[in-house]
């Protein structure tokens, strides 16, 4: 990560990392690092690392929404990478979770859900992206 703050950005995420995590194979890590410099010209960096469960199905626009909470949960929380990054990956959670479940109901019981039905059910979880309840917790490293 700080090969990537080098390159000029304040704020790095890494997402759906299959790197290995105290939770299991069935979970997905995510890594962030936000470097600030102070008034008096000193850096300050905020590390942080959470682990959100797998869902077994294929979405499209996934990558949009993360980077669009991302950047909105930043703007709100500038100084406070931790907050900003529980809040997305949470409303993410609740956005794939709420697909997943009108997708199965809508392909029947014991069939797959079609790419069409598993499009992100993003007007139906408003609430859970403007103000998501936090689910997946963050550790500061």
């Amino acid at each position: 990560m700080d090969m990537l703050h080098a390159m000029g950005p304040e704020t790095v995420v890494i997402t759906s990392s299959d790197l290995q995590g105290s939770l299991g194979s069935d979970f997905l890590i995510a890594l962030g690092s936000q470097r600030k410099t102070r008034a008096d010209g000193t850096k300050v960096t905020q590390r942080i690392r959470m682990e959100s469960p797998k869902v077994d199905a294929d979405f499209v626009g996934t990558g949009d929404l993360f980077a669009a909470m991302l950047l909105a949960w930043t703007h709100k929380h500038p100084n406070n990478l931790k907050v900003a990054c529980e809040k997305t990956v949470s409303a993410m959670q609740h956005v794939l979770q709420r697909t997943i479940k009108c997708a199965k109901a809508h392909a029947g019981k014991g069939n797959k859900p079609s790419p069409a039905q598993l499009e992100l059910r993003m007007v139906q979880s408003k609430k859970d992206i403007e103000n998501p309840e936090i689910i997946i917790k963050a550790t500061e490293l």
